[in-house]
C-alpha cells in the first residue's frame, strides 16, 4: 500500500511539473537607460554616459560597468556578484542618479532588468505576395491578435513590422501666416475635436443612462472640416490651409522572412503557464485541431470535383435532411466549428510560419531525459 501510494502521488506531482525554458532565476545585471533627444553619440557620451558612469562605478558588490552611447539614448550595463541583494543594489543607484547633474532636455534616467521568462515564447511570421502590408497588418491586430490574447496562458500578443496606419496634416505655411494663425493652435484644436467626453448620468424613473459625447474623427471630412479660428462671423476650417492624407507612420523596425518584408508576432506566457501546454494551444488556434484540418482538407477535395457530381451529392444530402437527417441550421454550425482557426480565415496567399518555439527544445529535452 505504501509503494502504491508513493507511485500514485508521484505520477500526480509529474504530471503537474512545470515546464519552462528558464528557470525561475534573476540575473544580477541593471541597465540605467537615459534617452536625451536630438544629440548625437559623442554629445551622449560626454554629458550623460560619463557623468553617470562615474557617480555609479562605486556601488558595491559591482563587478563590471561598461556604457553603450546610441544617437539620444545611453545605457549603461552593471554586472554584480552572484549573491547581491539587487532590491538594495536599485535602491542605491537610484540614490546616486539623484546626485547628477543632467542636461534639461535628458529624461530621467530608468533602471532596466533583464528577466529571461519575459523572453516571447513563440514568433510567427505572416507574408503575402498580394496584400499590401498596412491590410495585412490591420488583420493581424484584428483577427490574429484578438483570438491568441483571450487564450488561456497567453499574458500578451505583440505585433512588429508592417505599416501603421496614420492620417497627415500638410499645412501650407504661406497661408497660415496670412490668417494669423500658428501650428500650436491647431494642434490645440485637433487634440480637442478628437476625444469622445464622458456626460454624466440620466435618470428616467428606475432606468439609468450613461451619457457621453462621441466627438471622435470617423473620415478625413471630418479632420478637414474643423474650425481652427473664426474671424468675424466666419469660421476658418482647417481644409482652408491644409490638406489631410491617409499615410503611414515612419518605420522603426522592418522584419523579414526568407528575404521577404513581413509582419511578426510575438507570444508571452503568463507567469505560471506551461510553455509547451501554451504553445500546443496557439498551434491549434493557428493551424486548427486534427478534426478541422480534415474538414478543411475534405471540403476543398469535394470543391476540386465536378459540378455534377458536387450537385448529385447536394441533392442527396438534401433528401438525407428530409427524412431526419442533420438540418441546416446544425450543418451550419458545424461548419463554422470546424473552420474556427486563424490559417482557414487568413487572406488567399498568406503564408503563415511559426518562426521560433521554445516549447520544441523543451519537449526534445524532457525526450532526451526519457
Amino acid at each position: 500500500m505504501i509503494v502504491i501510494a508513493v507511485c500514485v502521488f508521484g505520477f500526480v506531482s509529474y504530471k503537474k511539473l512545470p515546464l519552462t525554458l528558464m528557470p525561475d532565476i534573476s540575473y544580477p545585471s541593471l541597465t540605467i537607460r537615459t534617452e536625451y533627444p536630438g544629440t548625437a553619440p559623442q554629445e551622449v557620451e560626454t554629458q550623460i554616459s560619463q557623468p553617470l558612469e562615474q557617480q555609479l562605478a562605486i556601488i558595491s558588490n559591482l563587478e563590471r560597468i561598461s556604457s553603450i552611447s546610441r544617437a539620444e539614448q545611453s545605457d549603461i550595463v552593471m554586472e554584480f556578484a552572484w549573491d547581491t541583494n539587487m532590491s538594495e543594489v536599485s535602491q542605491e543607484i537610484r540614490e546616486k542618479l539623484d546626485r547628477v547633474r543632467m542636461p534639461d532636455e535628458a529624461t530621467r534616467p530608468l533602471i532596466l532588468r533583464y528577466d529571461p521568462t519575459l523572453d516571447p515564447i513563440m514568433r510567427i511570421g505572416l507574408t503575402s505576395p498580394t496584400l499590401p502590408l498596412d491590410e495585412l497588418r490591420i488583420f493581424v491586430e484584428d483577427i490574429l491578435q484578438r483570438d491568441l490574447e483571450g487564450e488561456e496562458g497567453i499574458a500578451a500578443v505583440k505585433v512588429k513590422g508592417g505599416l501603421e496606419e496614420e492620417y497627415q496634416v500638410n499645412i501650407d505655411e504661406h497661408k497660415l501666416v496670412s490668417l494669423n494663425l500658428d501650428i500650436q493652435q491647431v494642434n490645440t484644436k485637433l487634440t480637442q475635436n478628437n476625444v469622445n467626453v464622458p456626460g454624466g448620468q440620466l435618470n428616467e424613473g428606475e432606468t439609468r443612462y450613461m451619457i457621453r459625447t462621441l466627438n471622435e474623427f470617423q473620415s478625413i471630412e471630418d479632420i478637414s472640416n474643423i474650425a481652427i479660428a473664426r474671424k468675424g462671423d466666419v469660421d476658418i476650417r482647417l481644409r482652408d490651409f491644409a490638406t489631410v492624407e491617409k499615410s503611414h507612420q515612419e518605420k522603426e523596425v522592418i522584419t523579414r522572412v526568407t528575404g521577404v518584408e513581413s509582419i511578426e508576432v510575438e507570444i508571452y506566457k503568463e507567469a505560471n503557464a506551461n510553455i509547451v501546454e501554451v504553445a500546443r494551444v496557439v498551434r491549434n488556434r493557428l493551424f486548427g485541431l486534427p478534426e478541422q484540418i480534415k474538414y478543411v482538407k475534405e471540403q476543398a477535395d469535394k470543391e476540386s470535383k465536378k459540378a455534377e457530381k458536387v450537385a448529385e451529392k447536394l441533392d442527396d444530402e438534401k433528401k438525407d435532411n428530409a427524412k431526419g437527417g442533420k438540418n441546416p441550421a446544425q450543418i451550419r454550425r458545424n461548419h463554422l466549428r470546424l473552420t474556427d482557426f486563424i490559417q482557414y480565415k487568413m487572406p488567399e496567399g498568406t503564408t503563415l510560419e511559426v518562426l521560433t518555439d521554445q516549447s520544441l527544445f523543451i519537449k526534445a529535452s524532457i525526450d532526451e531525459v526519457k
